[in-house]
């Protein structure tokens, strides 16, 4: 049997709906895993998951709000409930507020850390029992270029982001023993629903991309497939908290 092979297992994607968590649900379906798409826009969840069952694997939805534990917890007992299993929590959700630092609110500020960091928190807590009762499994985080450089527009994400590689790093450690390898992605600039809204918001953003991106061009949600199936596979069962950046090159251009 291929070490890529996903056939059996069951992922659970938050944001899994759009984007990157799409690209990656994408390739994990086309390696034989079910697939649980966690997000807050039913139709659009629906829609990801009809698309994705067309790939010959079962695929079902469920509404969460990671920023609460209870709707968390929950998410990952109707996983179960529905596949039987649980092997892959890919920690997707996130948003991003962009302005200076002294304009942020308290109340924006909290929310970009709530979303993005204690919901990623909160989802690996509760997939914990479920990956261990499995025998194992694989924790993926999302993080950003904005893990390891600073902007000065992205004050709560680039901490939310940093975070997400330190928590990747003790969880890791901690799970190990479990059988559970925890990873982290970090994309460059992605031409997603999210990244255009940051075009807009700040000028040249797209032509300074473009210049320090050694690929020549934005990434886009499929570029995920790849990285997911191996994250997620046996493939990678001596990785554990890493952070690998996904970015064209993006990370190591000077």
């Amino acid at each position: 049997m291929s070490q890529f092979d996903l056939k059996g297992k069951v992922a659970l994607i938050t944001g899994g709906n759009g984007g990157i968590g799409l690209g990656m649900a994408k390739g994990l379906a086309g390696a034989g895993c079910a697939i649980m798409i966690a997000g807050r826009n039913a139709e659009k969840s629906k829609e990801a998951a009809a698309d994705l069952a067309k790939l010959g694997v079962k695929t079902s939805v469920v509404d969460i709000d990671v920023a609460d534990e209870k709707s968390c917890l929950a998410m990952v007992d109707a996983t179960v409930k529905q596949f039987g299993r649980l092997d892959i929590l890919i920690n997707n959700a996130g948003i991003s507020i962009r302005k200076q630092p002294e304009t942020f609110s308290v109340e924006e500020w909290r929310k970009v850390l709530s979303i993005n960091l204690d919901g990623a928190f909160y989802c690996a807590q509760a997939v914990y029992p479920a990956l261990k009762k499995s025998g194992g499994g694989k924790i993926i985080n999302i993080g950003s270029m904005m893990s390891i450089f600073g902007a000065p527009f992205a004050a709560p994400y680039a901490a939310s982001k940093g975070g997400i590689v330190q928590l990747t790093k003790v969880l890791a450690t901690a799970w190990a023993k479990d059988n559970i390898q925890v990873n982290a992605v970090l994309p460059g600039w992605i031409d997603t629903d999210l990244t255009k809204q940051a075009r807009r918001d700040v000028d040249g953003l797209h032509d300074r991309v473009l210049a320090r991106t050694p690929a020549g061009r934005w990434g886009v949600p499929d570029d995920f497939s790849g990285i997911a199936v191996f994250l997620g596979s046996h493939a990678s069962d001596f990785v554990t908290g890493s952070a690998i950046p996904v970015c064209g090159g993006y990370s190591v251009m000077v």
